[in-house]
């Protein structure tokens, strides 16, 4: 007993000793403070990357829509895609108005800031609104392409201006009912000062009947656009392999001309056909592997931007007892998000026409700032022989898209017949 009292004081004395010197602390105390800056560095990293991968997402939208648009708007022949010219001025509002706002109320930097009342009911209002109106934008696209490929003689008689209007109009209204349904439902109870920016989302919508809105909203703006999209690109596989199938040998000149367009559909790029075999190859046995790829690409895309989104909300409005993981949230939110930033690629950029346009409006840009350069360092009159055939071929390279533009010139450049096409 005495040995042990003896232990124990040397051990008492021994700490008293190292905390009067400071050469060591409590072993508890140090891993706590350790384990806090961690855990502290730890979330600044992460939430330092999410808001580098946010404002990065916006700028691709931002410009790449522009982009878009203004190939658009310039280029006559081009302003026949009415709805992929729609689309991008989605994606461009929501660049602006949305993801702004959703970068104040998902990143932990702006934890502090306050949403009045009237903020956050507008948030939540164009949160709703301009998703419904990309997805229903994007199942537009995808009937359009059906029928331009499908049925091409019916395509060009139907496919009218007023029509396109008529859907534009369409998916607009609808839009705004459904974003319309949350504020109409907001309750008069409860708290009707500001709230925590972090808290203003469709999740946290104070809304009596969030679960019925959820679930219309995930039917009408996701589960019936998918089955839509679904079948119509099933249905423009079915045309790709049944056109593979059926090609023949094509005349050589068809080969030897390669500045021809090589699309079955100039207006979608879906099918092309570079480089036509002289025979049946194994590719165009098994249908066409190289449709079916872009097309599985163009699915799958939309599904993973989507899906999680609404299967999140969908979720957690059917099981009220579970709770909302901030960060699930915040990465399906953005992941949503990302289809406005991907969309001008793949129904834009990808294109083979507007990417030609832009290309041709890029050279005449540098052309002429090329020539003002030029013409404020000599001070003279007389022009360049070189930039005059340079301005002169783009000229005549813009004129000669716009005659053929139509989807007819496109369709016999191709070598051979679309099922369904009537010959002429």
């Amino acid at each position: 007993m005495e040995v042990y009292n003896e232990l124990v004081d040397q051990m008492t004395n021994t700490t008293a000793e190292n905390n009067t010197y400071g050469h060591w602390k409590p072993f508890s105390t140090v891993s706590s403070m350790e384990l806090g800056v961690i855990s502290n560095g730890q979330s600044r990293i992460r939430d330092l990357i999410g808001i580098f991968f946010m404002v990065l997402l916006s700028i691709i939208a931002l410009l790449a829509n522009t982009a878009v648009i203004v190939v658009i708007i310039k280029s006559p022949q081009l302003r026949k895609f009415v709805f992929v010219f729609h689309l991008c001025v989605v994606d461009l509002l929501s660049a602006i108005f949305l993801m702004p706002l959703a970068i104040v109320s998902t990143s932990h930097f702006f934890g502090t800031v306050m949403f009045s009342l009237l903020e956050c009911q507008v948030f939540i209002f164009l949160n709703v609104c301009l998703i419904c109106a990309s997805i229903l934008t994007v199942t537009a696209i995808s009937i359009e392409r059906y029928y331009y490929i499908v049925y091409p003689m019916r395509y060009e008689v139907k496919m009218t201006a007023g029509l396109a209007v008529a859907v534009v109009v369409f998916i607009w209204i609808k839009s705004i009912l459904l974003a319309s349904i949350p504020l109409l439902t907001w309750p008069t109870y409860g708290i009707q000062g500001p709230t925590n920016a972090n808290n203003c989302s469709l999740y946290w919508s104070p809304s009596d009947y969030k679960m019925v809105f959820v679930i219309i909203f995930s039917i009408l703006c996701f589960f019936l656009p998918t089955i839509i999209i679904f079948i119509v690109y099933c249905s423009v596989y079915k045309v790709a392999r049944i056109a593979a199938l059926q090609q023949g040998p094509v005349p050589s000149w068809v080969n030897s001309s390669k500045s021809r367009s090589d699309s079955i559909n100039s207006q979608t790029t879906i099918i092309t056909t570079r480089n036509l075999p002289q025979r049946l190859s194994a590719e165009n046995i098994f249908g066409g592997s190289k449709a079916a790829f872009t097309l599985i690409i163009i699915v799958g895309q939309f599904l993973l931007c989507w899906l999680p989104f609404f299967s999140f909300h969908l979720h957690l409005s059917v099981n009220e007892a579970v709770r909302s993981p901030g960060d699930v949230e915040t990465i399906v939110t953005w992941l949503a998000y990302s289809s406005f930033a991907i969309n001008p690629f793949f129904y834009g950029l990808l294109n083979r026409q507007i990417r030609e346009e832009l290309s041709k409006l890029k050279r005449c840009y540098m052309t002429r700032t090329t020539e003002l350069g030029l013409s404020s360092q000599e001070g003279s009159i007389q022009e360049n022989f070189l930039q005059f055939l340079q301005r002169t071929s783009c000229t005549v390279e813009t004129r000669s898209s716009r005659i053929n533009s139509s989807p007819r010139n496109t369709l016999d450049q191709t070598g051979f017949r679309i099922p369904g096409q009537i010959p002429e």
